[in-house]
């Protein structure tokens, strides 16, 4: 039978990782529950429930700077940053929807345990580059603090960037503090119509490396775009590619001009303007072309953008399934057709010099298989060395991320 433990306060989880240590009794950590379907099963018959740790306790528009409980929920923070016309720079995806929870659930301490980034990664950087600060309780049960309030508030070592990422393996986040940026006055999307995977990837690199300061860039071939949600999209009838402009007004315009221009030798071009691009990044952020595959295969590949379509090729080549790329091509989203060994997929991703992630498929799947990417021997005994230094015990989500560690 499984225990519900719901902590109301930092204090209370202190307590209950301590007595899960004490015991040697393993512990999921969760908030909304919304991913717990990323990663491998965790082998415990507790939750540590942190959805009661809500509530944005402050929030200083005119510094930048967001501190919130690690349970509140991402659209709460967004809904607070709007009414100032500020934003989470990063994006946080909302992976709900690929799971069969419901959507506009995720809280931000999930988003930061799993590193999540959306569309604008390729500008803004990762989740991990807007975490300032954290206050957490390790597998000890130990309180600790890291970061703080600015950008350069590190000495030693930065362990925000080390916790985000590690799927709650390492500590509990209690607290988070978290860099927040204007957002943008308006933002335009440039489409090229028409391109196979190679054409579309080219395209992508020539309007990212002009000087027109591209903040998003994505294809999607015909099967994801007869899909979207965004009439425009959907009725083009062919494969899009995407490219994203933001800034002021008079800026915006002037850059999708040139852009037009520039992409024009590629294909035919269209625009998508105010809510359409919005609605349609959203698309891309959240994989929606995905949501509602039940226990389908999905992988989520990062590779050099440069052999984006070469990598797809290769995995795709005897299989029937859908996919699309973000991050100028860096990024492969790859729903299974047909069922391949999980060995193959990572295989090619590190051939490339990149890593894959299987972010969706059945339990049995995910516990027999590997998830995330095999680590080098060396890579593999400086994780098991980190998390004993957390965990002793190995109570915080064991096995999440890799067997037996």
């Amino acid at each position: 039978m499984t225990t519900l433990l719901k902590p109301e306060d930092p204090a209370q989880v202190a307590d209950a990782v301590r007595w899960a240590a004490a015991d040697e009794v393993p512990l999921e950590v969760l908030g909304a529950g919304t991913k717990r379907g990323l990663g491998r099963p965790v082998a415990a018959a507790h939750r540590l429930d942190l959805a009661g740790l809500t509530g944005i306790e402050m929030y200083e528009p005119a510094e930048l700077v967001l501190t919130a409980r690690a349970g509140t929920p991402l659209a709460e923070i967004e809904v607070a940053l709007a009414a100032e016309r500020q934003q989470l720079a990063f994006e946080p995806p909302d992976y709900g929807p690929l799971y069969g929870a419901p959507a506009g659930a995720g809280t931000i301490g999930g988003a930061l345990a799993c590193n999540l980034s959306g569309p604008r990664r390729l500008k803004a950087g990762a989740a991990r580059d807007h975490f300032l600060g954290t206050a957490a309780v390790s597998g000890r049960g130990e309180p600790f603090k890291a970061g703080g309030r600015v950008v350069k508030n590190v000495t030693g070592y930065d362990l925000c960037k080390l916790l985000a990422g590690s799927y709650g393996t390492l500590a509990v986040m209690t607290h988070v503090t978290l860099k927040v940026l204007p957002a943008p006055e308006r933002a335009r999307t440039v489409l090229v119509l028409g391109l196979g995977d190679e054409a579309a990837v080219a395209a992508m690199a020539a309007a990212l490396k002009s000087p027109y300061e591209v903040s998003s860039a994505a294809h999607l071939p015909t099967s994801v775009a007869e899909g979207s949600g965004v009439d425009y999209v959907r009725d083009a009838g062919t494969a899009v590619t995407a490219i994203r402009v933001e800034g002021p007004g008079v800026s915006v315009e002037a850059r999708c001009d040139s852009l037009r221009a520039l992409l024009s030798a590629h294909g035919a071009v269209e625009e998508l303007h105010s809510h359409r691009s919005t609605a349609f990044w959203r698309e891309v952020g959240d994989a929606v072309a995905f949501a509602g595959g039940g226990e389908r295969a999905l992988w989520r590949l990062s590779v050099p953008p440069a052999a984006g379509a070469s990598v797809a090729a290769e995995i795709g080549a005897a299989r029937t399934g859908r996919h699309f790329y973000d991050w100028g091509g860096g990024l492969i989203w790859l729903e299974e057709g047909d069922e391949a060994p999980a060995a193959a997929v990572h295989e090619a991703a590190a051939r490339a010099g990149g890593h894959a992630l299987l972010l969706r498929a059945p339990e049995a799947a995910r516990r027999e298989g590997a998830v995330f990417q095999p680590q080098a021997e060396g890579l593999g005994a400086l994780s098991a060395r980190v998390k004993e230094g957390f965990d002793p015990r190995g109570i915080l989500n064991p096995g999440r991320m890799y067997a037996g560690v």
